[in-house]
């Protein structure tokens, strides 16, 4: 297993659209484990694939205190969607940056697991916005994107002035 570089907010590969996986293999298998061991190392609660600079609609997720109930999803898609709430999110793409962001509080999603069978989970609260986020990556969006351009501006100077600070 390997911990793959994060790619970090404004970068342009960020807003790759990732395809859909063609066949879950050793590969894909590989990727899972690698963008894991990233995630738990980060410290993170998810991750998608775009993240890592993979353009493949993969993320994995794990929201649990012992860090031991790792979800996968592969070629995720939301087939519905109830209700709505506004909760801070936070992101290992912008990393120390938390904002408030809506989403919808229940969603059912269909996936294939690493095994590439497919299943269907319904997802609440903490775990449905997890997918969320993690499915935007997939589409090549950040959480930031949802913010006004005015935060964004801010944001972008702030994160630019903090890599200036680190050099």
């Amino acid at each position: 297993m390997a911990i793959l570089q994060i790619l970090q907010y404004p970068d342009e590969r960020l807003h790759t659209i990732a395809r859909k996986v063609v066949q879950v293999n050793d590969v894909t298998r590989k990727l899972v484990r690698d963008m894991a061991e990233t995630m738990y190392a980060a410290p993170g609660v998810g991750l998608a694939a775009t993240q890592v600079d993979v353009h493949e609609q993969v993320i994995v997720v794990d929201i649990s205190e012992t860090h031991d109930q790792l979800r996968v999803f592969i070629n995720p898609e939301i087939l519905r969607h109830s209700g709505e709430s506004e909760g801070e999110e936070g992101c290992l793409s912008v990393p120390g940056i938390y904002e408030k962001v809506r989403r919808a509080d229940h969603v059912t999603v269909q996936a294939l697991d690493q095994e590439g069978k497919s299943f269907t989970v319904q997802a609440e609260g903490f775990l449905a916005v997890c997918i969320q986020h993690e499915m935007d990556h997939l589409r090549g969006k950040v959480f930031v994107e949802y913010l006004s351009q005015l935060k964004q501006t801010r944001l972008r100077a702030k994160l630019k002035k903090r890599r200036r600070e680190a050099l």
